[in-house]
């Protein structure tokens, strides 16, 4: 990866991050598109999205990436990988934990993608080589159903889908301590941490970040949580009830007790992506997929459950 830091010209002044930078920089709409998506392109020290407006006299830093170390999609086998639904368009999978969406600079474990081709599924071509037919994604660390793009007519219909918040999405997470009110909605500002560039965190000025909640089981040191994601901002679920003094139980990331998530047999947050649910691509009509609880979240559940 490259970083490269440019003024904005005055040639450039209102144009739209991605016509304005193809043209700067010789790429491609989509290429530029597909970086601003992945938070490589700030201006003004912020991310910039593709259909923002370029100022002249901005400072723009992008990250490009070394074509010549392209990176690689392998074709294989992800244990614990279970495919729900699969037709012409679309597959349906639940994401077991460790597992990355797709390929990525330092990237060495099992992805999505990899384990699609090696199941022998054809996927999209659309988007770039390491991530053909992603419309969305998970962390590595997040387990549970998501949906990958098998034709092309898919692709451009989910991605505008999951674009618009068309897409429901249903989370399930197991939070320290008790939030008050036990629903509500937390709606704050995500931005990368000032200090800390692998973690993200709320910041003024930040993208606008929408998360939904309810507690539905409430346990001595913690709180089951059903949650609708407004926006898809990285580790927005994470990032909020961190930033409500309720982290995601095992998430040591974002300041849970790593006490409480030994006992639990916690490696990693307690969070699921539960059900997904979206008009097929194919004729509108309406879907919904659900995944169960992994071994090692059923089992913390279970544990705070034999306690109360």
């Amino acid at each position: 990866m490259s970083a490269r830091m440019l003024p904005v010209p005055d040639g450039l002044d209102g144009m739209r991050v991605d016509a304005g930078l193809a043209k700067l920089l010789g790429l491609s709409r989509t290429v530029v598109a597909e970086l601003a998506e992945s938070g490589e392109i700030l201006l003004d020290g912020r991310p910039a999205g593709k259909s923002d407006r370029l100022s002249a006299g901005g400072l723009l830093e992008v990250t490009l990436p070394d074509p010549a170390s392209a990176i690689e999609v392998v074709a294989e086998p992800v244990e614990g990988m279970k495919i729900l639904h699969d037709d012409d368009d679309i597959v349906v999978i639940s994401k077991p934990v460790g597992v990355a969406v797709h390929p990525s600079p330092g990237w060495t474990g099992p992805t999505v993608v990899g384990g699609l081709a090696a199941a022998g599924l054809r996927i999209a071509t659309s988007g770039a080589a390491e991530r053909q037919g992603v419309v969305h994604r998970l962390d590595a660390g997040t387990t549970g159903v998501m949906v990958v793009a098998k034709s092309e007519h898919a692709y451009t219909v989910m991605k505008r889908a999951f674009k618009e918040r068309t897409v429901d999405k249903g989370y399930h997470a197991i939070v320290q301590g008790h939030p008050d009110p036990t629903r509500g909605t937390i709606d704050a500002p995500i931005d990368r941490h000032p200090r800390h560039d692998y973690k993200f965190a709320v910041v003024q000025g930040g993208r606008p970040s929408v998360t939904h909640y309810e507690v539905v089981e409430a346990f001595r040191a913690a709180s089951l949580a059903k949650i609708k994601l407004e926006t898809g901002r990285t580790h927005q679920i994470r990032v909020h009830f961190s930033a409500l003094k309720h982290p995601c139980v095992g998430d040591l990331t974002y300041g849970a007790d790593p006490v409480l998530a030994r006992k639990l047999g916690l490696s990693r947050q307690w969070l699921h992506a539960k059900t997904l649910g979206f008009a097929h691509p194919s004729d509108g009509r309406w879907v919904e997929f659900e995944s169960e609880y992994p071994d090692d979240l059923a089992n913390a559940l279970r544990i705070l459950q034999d306690e109360n």
